[in-house]
């Protein structure tokens, strides 16, 4: 990502990247090392995105949004509120109501963290992006303040009943953060 953006000229086409981590807590830049609040066999990563630390494993879906600002003719707060809307409209297509937190990027359902976004900014252009919880082992949570945040609660789809597979969920994620991107 950061030798992408750091290689990026006007007419580079902007990508969004797709995968799934092995088991790995990332610690943004401004992350304090007090949210790592047991330890475990699991690495901590600082990273250069925004936010403080969370926690990516398998079935997660984590998507790198690769954009040019400039091109898009909006900052990247409106790009935060439009990844989230994504978010928001694919669990809404399958009955689950979610929500933004003030203060808190990302999504919820009932208060819960279904997907945490973490970004930075080089010369107009995005990397890092967000993860989005969908069948997945949340016990490495459990050792962590999620993003920052003392007793935040997790949740993923399957707890809520949407049974997307990994693919299912890359797909609909990635139509949804396209629309959402574009439009």
């Amino acid at each position: 990502m950061q030798e992408f953006t750091a290689r990026r000229t006007p007419d580079t086409p902007d990508e969004l990247w797709l995968l799934e981590h092995p088991p790995v807590y990332t610690q943004g830049q401004a992350g304090r090392a007090e949210h790592l609040i047991a330890a475990t066999d699991i690495p901590v990563v600082p990273i250069d995105r925004g936010g403080q630390i969370t926690y990516h494993g398998p079935g997660q879906v984590v998507a790198y949004v690769l954009i040019d600002l400039r091109r898009r003719g909006y900052g990247i707060r409106e790009l935060v509120t439009r990844m989230e809307q994504a978010v928001i409209d694919l669990l809404a297509a399958h009955g689950v109501v979610a929500t933004r937190l003030a203060g808190a990027p990302g999504v919820y359902v009932d208060g819960a963290k279904i997907a945490a976004l973490g970004l930075r900014v080089k010369h107009g252009c995005t990397y890092h992006g967000l993860a989005f919880n969908v069948d997945m082992d949340l016990t490495p949570f459990a050792a962590i303040n999620p993003c920052g945040y003392a007793g935040m609660r997790v949740t993923q789809c399957r707890a809520l009943g949407v049974g997307l597979s990994l693919q299912q969920a890359e797909q609909a994620l990635t139509q949804a953060l396209l629309a959402a991107i574009y439009s």
